[in-house]
């Protein structure tokens, strides 16, 4: 790392960084950590003041203001929409007398996707910011009283860095699709044990019985096609959430900021839109998000959300399906479960200490369990 000071500043929101600068930072391959995505976030009203998320990421600059690394971080004052759960944590250190909330997160809101938190660009040297980055996250914890930072979903290639800066390492299970170089779905089934291909050819035959199935993306994206999805949206966000993170506004802006980036897949009845799935397309990766419905049609949860997003990953040459958090009933599906990731900084010493030991515990549970589910997958025996 050059030899000049540097100075770590907390902003009070991505959207008054540069984008310029923000995305040389976070790189191209993950539209999540992008400045269009995080600023729509803010911009919206999605995050902000009333949602307990309040944007703070920070940054490390050189003395002639040149910005080098950047964490998307949030104060937050609650522990809902990380899809990594603390609420134990939380509870048992109010018990013993501390004060949890507010905490510094540091992940994209709402969003249970693997990618990068230290974003420190891609040019050679640079990854020698993540260690000044991490202090400062810890610097923050301790100058305000945080109870500790927390980057959940952290990339496999940065996994190292936050355990070298002494973060605990907590492991959960995701399902997601691997391209085996399939040239089209039928090849993919061709991968699958005879009576599991069955099944699946079965079910994308009934979801398509009655519905037309299209794929939006750019231009197609209107504000009459964002009205039908956020009503989507708002009823499975009302049964999962009780109230749906993101307002009818962010929609609208991912739709301006990054149109190429959003694949909408819709099935529609009589010509009218009645379910549809929400994916954003990384340069690797096809990350499902949001799914809803007007009617229940049978297997078109799995048609919308797992069977066309497959079709849209081969379609597109990329190499994977992150089909979001949970869900038992992907295996089946050919999505296989994988580890992700999260990092921890605790700044109490007798609570890091119990949640240490409380890791090391989980993860012995995770690791059997993926171990379980690999024996299950739906594949041809090698």
């Amino acid at each position: 790392m050059a030899d000049f000071e540097l100075t770590a500043r907390i902003h009070g929101g991505v959207a008054g960084i540069d984008a310029g600068e923000w995305d040389r930072l976070a790189g191209t391959n993950n539209p999540f950590v992008s400045h269009a995505f995080l600023s729509a976030m803010e911009d919206s009203g999605s995050v902000g003041p009333g949602t307990g998320w309040q944007a703070a990421p920070v940054t490390i600059a050189d003395d002639s203001g040149t910005i080098h690394a950047a964490l998307p971080s949030y104060l937050k004052m609650h522990s809902r929409g990380e899809y990594v759960f603390d609420q134990g944590w939380a509870d048992a250190y109010e018990r013993a007398g501390g004060r949890y909330y507010p905490k510094l997160q540091i992940a994209v809101p709402f969003t249970p996707a693997t990618g990068p938190r230290l974003l420190c660009g891609e040019r050679e040297g640079e990854e020698a910011f993540a260690a000044p980055l991490l202090r400062a996250a810890e610097q923050v914890c301790l100058e305000h009283g945080l109870s500790g930072a927390h980057a959940t979903f952290i990339a496999p290639e940065q996994e190292a860095l936050f355990k070298a800066a002494g973060w605990l390492i907590r492991s959960d299970l995701q399902f997601h699709w691997e391209n085996r170089g399939y040239a089209d779905f039928d090849a993919f089934l061709d991968s699958l044990a005879s009576r599991k291909r069955k099944n699946l050819r079965k079910e994308r035959a009934r979801a398509r019985e009655a519905v037309e199935i299209r794929h939006l993306t750019g231009a197609d994206l209107t504000e009459d096609v964002w009205d039908a999805f956020w009503e989507f949206y708002q009823d499975t966000g009302a049964r999962k959430w009780g109230t749906p993170y993101l307002t009818r506004e962010a929609f609208t802006l991912l739709g301006e900021r990054m149109a190429e980036k959003i694949l909408l897949i819709f099935a529609f009845l009589d010509g009218e839109p009645v379910a549809g799935a929400m994916n954003v397309i990384g340069e690797t990766t096809l990350f499902g998000r949001y799914w809803g419905c007007r009617m229940d049609i049978p297997f078109l949860h799995f048609e919308l959300c797992y069977y066309q997003a497959i079709d849209a990953a081969i379609a597109r040459g990329l190499s994977r399906v992150e089909a979001g958090a949970q869900g038992g009933h992907k295996l089946a599906r050919g999505y296989a479960p994988v580890q992700t990731r999260s990092a921890h900084f605790i700044a109490d010493p007798g609570l890091r200490e119990a949640v240490a030991e409380f890791l090391e515990r989980e993860a012995q549970g995770i690791d059997a369990e993926q171990n379980f589910l690999e024996a299950r997958t739906p594949f041809k025996n090698p």
